[in-house]
Order: C-alpha cells, then sequence, then structure tokens
C-alpha cells in the first residue's frame, strides 16, 4: 500500500484518534475507514445522505433501511458519541455546580472528589 501525506484537520485528527481507539486502529486507519465508507456510500448509490439525515433527525427509521445504509448511520452515530465524549468534562461540570463526586484514581481506589481536592 503506497501512501501519501496529507493535512487533515486538528478535530477530525482527533476524533479519528478517539475512535480509532474504540475500534482498535489508529487515527491514520480509522480516517482510511471512513474514507472506505464514504466512497462506499457514494458508489452505493441506495444509499443517499438525505435518508441518513431523516434517519438522524428521527424523521425515518433505521429499522426501513438497507443494511449498507444502517452502516453509514452506525458510522455517523459512532462518530457523533466519540466527539461527545472527547467534549465531556464532568469534572468541571460538577465543580461548576459545587458538587462532590467519586472516581477511581489510576490505582482503581475509589477517591471523593470536592471543588477543592480537584
Amino acid at each position: 500500500m503506497k501512501t501519501m501525506p496529507t493535512r487533515i484537520d486538528d478535530a477530525l485528527f482527533t476524533a479519528a484518534k478517539q475512535a480509532g481507539q474504540l475500534h482498535s486502529r489508529s487515527a491514520a486507519q480509522q480516517i482510511t475507514h471512513w474514507a472506505y465508507l464514504g466512497r462506499a456510500l457514494e458508489v452505493e448509490g441506495s444509499t443517499s445522505t438525505r435518508t441518513i439525515e431523516q434517519v438522524l433527525t428521527g424523521e425515518k427509521s433505521y429499522d426501513d433501511l438497507d443494511p449498507p445504509s444502517q452502516a453509514a448511520v452506525r458510522a455517523v452515530w459512532d462518530e457523533r458519541i466519540t466527539d461527545r465524549i472527547a467534549r465531556l468534562n464532568l469534572a468541571d461540570e460538577f465543580t461548576a455546580h459545587g458538587e462532590t463526586w467519586s472516581e477511581a484514581d489510576a490505582d482503581g481506589t475509589v477517591v471523593e472528589r470536592t471543588t477543592s481536592s480537584t
């Protein structure tokens, strides 16, 4: 396989890195996976981005889609979930609301955190 250097947007690279970790792929492998999926959607022809968008907005049922369209929807869901997880910082949210919370430290010991112990 021949490779060529390509500039990738930072947000896309970060999303690929996070999604790749979930699927045991490197960021480059994840971007390649997404590229193949996009190419397959364009070649397939029966799957339209409009149909996928209708499922994502709840206008159409996922169960009514053919398998390639379902795969495309799952890929979008995967990407959205990965992005939301990357932006999630519960410690900041709890601190902002003055809440106490518990979490496991690096050794697996449960530690209670407060706004003053973060």
